[in-house]
């Protein structure tokens, strides 16, 4: 796209601190787990993407990206069309960034400075124009906290299947007595495990996995009726309750002309 290459390896090696790719995907889409030498910032401008790795999962619209440090291996899945523009950063000049899985808020100024950025000659001319735009890309990359629909993994194997049977089948009970029984430990040893393993309580551990599914479906043009049912939801106004209060907003406006808030254009830890 652009005249530029679509291979992420071509961009590992430039000798400029920042390199810009554009790529369209389909809904589905999925790039097995892999890393690269750079640090990257996964964003696009449509749909949803969800990244996985080691750290946990995470889902962002079109209105957030996800930070990837340097030599970390993560895996994508696109949900609905989506129109990746992608930065990759030199470890030396992210020295200031985080060194773990982070969500960054895109800005209107930042989504502009991105896409133009793709745009750019992957050699581009560091002095003039080209380099000021880089410049005041890498300066708007600021670590301040966001909100971030984020699923710790946990780093306990019996509690791993537990976690992805709910990714599986999120709309299910997962009261906690059911998922004591499926983890085949007590109702007490496994919220005191879970909280200590995740950061989270099994409850909002369950419900950032239905609004993370809740987020791909409506990314894919999924009705919002179809979603609150699929989810175990009694009805869809009880679901856009849940949904509005976690994230502020209704499912239907989710995607429609959303504007970041106050701290659009920073990261937050994960």
């Amino acid at each position: 796209m652009y005249g530029k290459s679509e291979n992420r390896d071509d961009y590992q090696h430039v000798p400029r601190p920042l390199a810009a790719m554009a790529r369209d995907l389909p809904d589905g889409h999925h790039i097995p787990a892999h890393h690269h030498r750079r640090a990257q910032l996964i964003y696009g401008t449509t749909g949803a993407i969800t990244v996985v790795t080691d750290h946990g999962v995470w889902v962002v619209p079109a209105t957030r990206g996800v930070w990837v440090p340097a030599g970390l291996t993560h895996a994508m899945t696109c949900a609905g069309p989506v129109a990746m523009r992608t930065l990759y950063i030199e470890p030396q000049s992210a020295w200031r960034l985080p060194e773990i899985p982070t969500v960054v808020s895109v800005s209107p100024l930042l989504r502009e400075l991105i896409d133009e950025a793709t745009r750019l000659p992957a050699e581009y001319e560091r002095e003039g124009r080209e380099g000021k735009v880089v410049e005041l890309l890498l300066l708007e990359l600021a670590p301040l906290p966001v909100p971030a629909l984020h699923l710790p993994a946990p780093a306990d194997a019996q509690l791993d299947e537990l976690c992805a049977a709910i990714q599986q089948e999120p709309g299910d009970r997962w009261a906690t007595a059911d998922a004591a029984a499926y983890a085949h430990m007590s109702p007490r040893s496994l919220q005191r495990r879970f909280t200590a393993a995740t950061g989270m309580s099994l409850a909002r551990w369950v419900q950032q996995a239905r609004l993370i599914r809740a987020v791909t479906l409506l990314a894919k043009g999924t009705p919002v009726t179809v979603i609150a049912t699929g989810l175990g939801y009694a009805t869809p106004s009880a679901f856009t309750a849940m949904f509005n209060r976690t994230l502020g907003t209704t499912p239907s406006a989710y995607f429609a002309d959303r504007e970041p808030g106050p701290s659009a254009g920073r990261f937050t830890a994960a």
